[in-house]
């Protein structure tokens, strides 16, 4: 039973890896769809660089976890206050005024978590063992 149980580990470790190795190149891959876009356009916009600091920020994700084993929750939330604020700026013209309060509702709810987490962390930190 033991053996099992080690063995699944491994097996759980490697697809582990599979997965943020296919997750690393696509975002790769994106990034660089995104430079050839902005190259053929001649121009660069501010929903592309929004666009570019997603990517970024995915590929740090992906290296805190490789370095560290843990996901800071954190890291997904900046990921979504990007995304939203990339939806706001480029559909601003399209969308309804209480979608646009939802949307900076959400945004706004998302930074304050961002900050209670952060306080939590430093105000009752725990031992790293548990």
């Amino acid at each position: 039973m033991k053996d099992f149980k080690v063995m699944s580990t491994q097996w759980l470790k490697i697809v582990e890896y599979i997965g943020l190795t296919i997750i690393s190149l696509s975002t790769l891959i994106a990034f660089g769809f995104e430079i050839s876009s902005m190259v053929g356009a001649a121009r660069v916009t501010l929903a592309d660089l929004l666009l570019m600091f997603i990517y970024l920020e995915v590929l740090a994700m992906i290296a805190i976890y490789l370095e560290s084993g843990k996901l800071p929750v954190r890291m997904p939330l900046y990921i979504a206050i990007v995304a939203l604020a990339r939806y706001l700026i480029l559909d601003m013209k399209n969308l309804e005024t209480m979608r646009i309060l939802g949307i900076g509702g959400a945004i706004l709810l998302m930074a304050i978590t961002v900050l209670v987490i952060r306080y939590g962390h430093c105000k009752f930190s725990y031992d790293e063992k548990s």
